[in-house]
């Protein structure tokens, strides 16, 4: 592949972007990447820095992101209780001390995890077919279950008492395939 720049030279970085549900891709050689600006991804030409990884989500510009650091008292910046990592310290490494700071930093992380799966902050996954209809039947017996409490709650004795029918025939056939998986 060409850079989409120069369009003479081979491209050796290519950056995808996401935004608004589009895909947008930039193939360019390493030295049109320099020129442009683009060089977030590599740390002075000598590979993947996560810092600026992690500044680029967080819009934050990497040489700004010492100087912003130093406005903050001490007491204003967010702190692990349990490893004592600071978020500061978080951006500049790219990993987390404990498990803990996960939780500490949350705040922070649904902006970045949202970025990172465009739009979204919760993960689904893909199931596996071999027990993915089990895994479905599982969801919709939970989902029918709180339907039916629900109901029950709003005194639709009519409408619960169908949905136990359905989780009833749903019970059966999940017993049924455990059976025959054994």
């Amino acid at each position: 592949m060409i850079c989409q720049e120069c369009n003479q030279r081979p491209a050796t970085l290519h950056f995808t972007n996401f935004s608004n549900g589009e895909k947008t891709e930039l193939h360019l050689c390493e030295q049109c990447a320099h020129e442009k600006g683009e060089m977030f991804m590599m740390n002075q030409g000598h590979g993947f820095s996560l810092n600026n990884l992690l500044a680029g989500l967080l819009h934050i510009e990497p040489a700004l992101q010492s100087s912003a650091q130093g406005h903050f008292h001490q007491d204003e910046v967010l702190q692990c209780p349990h490893c004592h990592m600071m978020y500061p310290q978080f951006v500049k490494i790219g990993r987390f001390g404990c498990a803990h700071c996960y939780d500490t930093f949350r705040e922070q992380l649904v902006p970045i995890i949202r970025r990172l799966h465009s739009g979204n902050s919760v993960h689904s996954g893909k199931i596996p077919k071999r027990i993915g209809g089990t895994i479905s039947m599982q969801r919709n017996l939970s989902s029918l279950k709180e339907k039916m409490g629900d109901l029950i709650a709003k005194e639709e004795f009519e409408q619960a008492a169908e949905l136990r029918d359905e989780i009833r025939a749903l019970e059966k056939r999940l017993a049924e395939q455990s059976k025959g998986g054994e």
